[in-house]
């Protein structure tokens, strides 16, 4: 991922980030977001559904129908091997750039 990718990138990293904890379902992914960044990413269907089809087409996420007992079936999403080698390549990317961009601001006045 290049620099000028950082932003596209972002929602990308965030799912892999919640995946690599546990299988989840599209909706907890957005209100487990939302509860992590106390709101300040909330993700709507047009953005999570078109990322995590990206993603498992990129093989870096498998989807599998799950039986729910409290309620109807739920597509759960798992990250695979692929999707942990990138998520720590992007950790690494994410962390340089933050850490960068923030030497940078310190240094303004404003």
């Amino acid at each position: 991922m290049t620099k000028l990718d950082m932003r596209t990138g972002s929602t990308a990293v965030m799912i892999l980030r919640l995946l690599s904890e546990q299988p989840m379902y599209g909706y907890q992914i957005v209100k487990e977001l939302q509860l992590r960044s106390d709101g300040f990413f909330n993700l709507e269907q047009g953005t999570l559904y078109p990322a995590l089809h990206r993603l498992e087409k990129d093989g870096q996420v498998e989807s599998r129908w799950e039986v729910v007992e409290d309620g109807p079936s739920r597509k759960y999403y798992h990250i695979t091997a692929a999707g942990k080698a990138e998520l720590e390549k992007s950790t690494q990317q994410w962390t340089d750039f933050s850490r960068n961009l923030l030497k940078l601001l310190e240094g303004m006045s404003l």
